[in-house]
């Protein structure tokens, strides 16, 4: 019996739930890395690295390219990419609407707000 959809999403975003992972993603995103070039960016030991990123190959996020001893990672779809980039959009846009809160918070009881622009 397969699993509901619903569960098979609720890993894959596991997946995604660590900081390391998400910045190897938004790296791989601009093009293809080694590890040894990923980790003065990432700031993790290389070992914690090499998890994370089997991690995401078992999950089929990124795939390896081997060269001599060294192995090459790039992103198995370009959707990954725009997810990360949707994913900014959803995060400004909350952002914004917590700065507006913030900014009524702000404003003295019975005073009156400028309108906002909306954009």
């Amino acid at each position: 019996m397969s699993r509901p959809l619903y569960q098979v999403k609720a890993e894959f975003f596991k997946t995604l739930g660590h900081p390391a992972r998400i910045r190897v993603l938004e790296l791989l995103s601009e093009r293809e890395h080694s590890a040894a070039e990923m980790l003065a960016d990432i700031g993790i030991e290389a070992a914690n690295l090499s998890q994370h990123l089997a991690v995401l190959r078992r999950a089929g996020l990124v795939t390896t390219r081997k060269e001599g001893s060294n192995a090459h990672y790039s992103l198995t779809s370009p959707h990954v990419a725009e997810l990360l980039a949707v994913a900014r959009l959803i995060l400004t846009g909350v952002i914004s609407g917590q700065m507006e809160l913030l900014e009524d918070l702000r404003t003295p009881a019975g005073q009156a707000q400028p309108p906002r622009r909306r954009g």
